[in-house]
């Protein structure tokens, strides 16, 4: 009887010591699993139904290219032969997609539309890299970026080689340090863009 009083004393005490520490590490892992590219699978089924696992297995939604409504389920997304749905625009919304992921974007022809809201994993490397993707560099129109905290002045310099992009908004983003400096600079590079603002 006492040792199952002291082991039940030890474990409660474990458990006051670090309640929600202790399961970070597992989200941590579990979303890294979640974000590991299947070069394989993109050769078998393409690169926008590969991207549109990943997209949604991490929670994110994604919109193709003729359809008005979001697809957000990953068991509803639709079967078809390779190249048929073509990802028109990504909602990232509060999703886990990260860095090791980013392979998935690169056979992507038809993005028009990106929103990177509220995403944790989002930092300065994810935006070079994102940048970095030729087809992305001719497609993607608009862009959204908004409480984002990993993300500073370095990621969105980057965001420069997105020649086509018309429209950007940028808000809550604390990492930016040097907003006027920044801005000019995407506007030096982009003319045509059209930059909406709330950094304060």
């Amino acid at each position: 009887m006492k040792l199952l009083v002291k082991t039940a004393q030890t474990l409660l005490s474990v458990q006051k010591a670090s309640p929600p520490s202790g399961c970070r590490p597992f989200w941590g892992w579990l979303n890294a699993v979640f974000n590991k590219v299947d070069y394989e699978r993109i050769k078998a089924v393409g690169p926008d139904q590969a991207a549109s696992e990943w997209l949604l297995r991490c929670g994110a939604k994604v919109r193709f290219q003729g359809f008005d409504r979001w697809q957000h389920d990953y068991n509803g997304l639709p079967p078809g032969p390779i190249g048929r749905y073509k990802i028109q625009a990504i909602d990232a919304t509060e999703s886990c997609i990260m860095y090791r992921g980013f392979d998935h974007l690169d056979g992507l022809e038809h993005v028009e539309e990106m929103k990177l809201c509220k995403c944790i994993y989002i930092e300065d490397a994810c935006l070079e890299r994102l940048s970095k993707v030729e087809k992305l560099q001719e497609s993607l129109l608009r862009m959204e970026l908004v409480s984002c905290g990993n993300v500073t002045d370095r990621g969105l310099v980057a965001l420069h080689h997105l020649r086509n992009l018309e429209r950007l908004l940028l808000s809550d983003l604390p990492g930016v340090r040097e907003k006027d400096k920044t801005v000019q600079m995407l506007r030096t590079a982009l003319p045509n863009l059209n930059i909406e603002l709330d950094l304060d």
